[in-house]
């Protein structure tokens, strides 16, 4: 039986793309959607297998589709798709419930794969992005859970800054402080959260609530 799967990114050639990418696997493509409304209507209308969803949809966020799929169509798995590993958007894609993180420069074999283990509803591949950040986080959970985690105020700042993938030259010129200074931060809050890469603290961030899930 073929995978169902709807395919949502607000570029035609990218739609195209991943057609010609899955052609003669088990995944049929039943739906194509360039919007977020499109896509969770879509979703709703079609009830597809798994969705593949671009984590910016034009100038809306393709977050928001995934906090909506996950509402109205529980049964769906959604496996966001990116140009970019941001911190921030690997992060709240765990927060919202996504099934796998890929990137849009993935092999065919990581894309498909990661599209039938969704399908499956096992867990991501050892490799992939999101498995990484669960891992840690799982590693971490009774502390990263906890609200007596001694980060300073500027510490909390220069987290923020993580979370919203900012290098640590954008970070010094936003908070008018040295790049070495913002490095010696950075290597406190990382060894404060018992966290491995600033992923893992940005992950962190958004559950702790200091940025927004949406």
């Amino acid at each position: 039986m073929s995978i169902k799967l709807l395919v949502a990114d607000d570029h035609e050639v990218v739609r195209s793309g991943i057609g010609t990418l899955l052609d003669g696997s088990d995944v049929e493509i039943v739906g194509l959607s360039g919007t977020v409304e499109e896509t969770v209507s879509l979703t709703k209308s079609m009830h597809p297998d798994v969705v593949l969803l671009d984590v910016r949809l034009g100038s809306e966020d393709g977050l928001t589709a995934l906090e909506q799929i996950r509402t109205e169509a529980p049964e769906v798995t959604v496996v966001m798709m990116s140009t970019y590993d941001n911190p921030t958007y690997v992060a709240r894609a765990i927060a919202l419930g996504a099934t796998d993180y890929v990137l849009k420069d993935s092999s065919r074999v990581d894309i498909l794969e990661a599209i039938q283990r969704a399908a499956s509803h096992e867990q991501p591949s050892e490799t992939s992005i999101l498995r990484r950040v669960q891992t840690t986080m799982e590693k971490r959970k009774d502390r990263s859970d906890s609200k007596d985690v001694p980060l300073t105020n500027r510490e909390l700042q220069v987290l923020r800054h993580i979370a919203l993938g900012l290098s640590n030259r954008e970070i010094g010129t936003s908070l008018n402080i040295s790049v070495e200074t913002v490095k010696e931060h950075v290597q406190n809050i990382l060894r404060k959260l018992d966290s491995t890469d600033r992923t893992a603290a940005a992950v962190w961030a958004v559950k702790s609530g200091l940025i927004g899930n949406s």
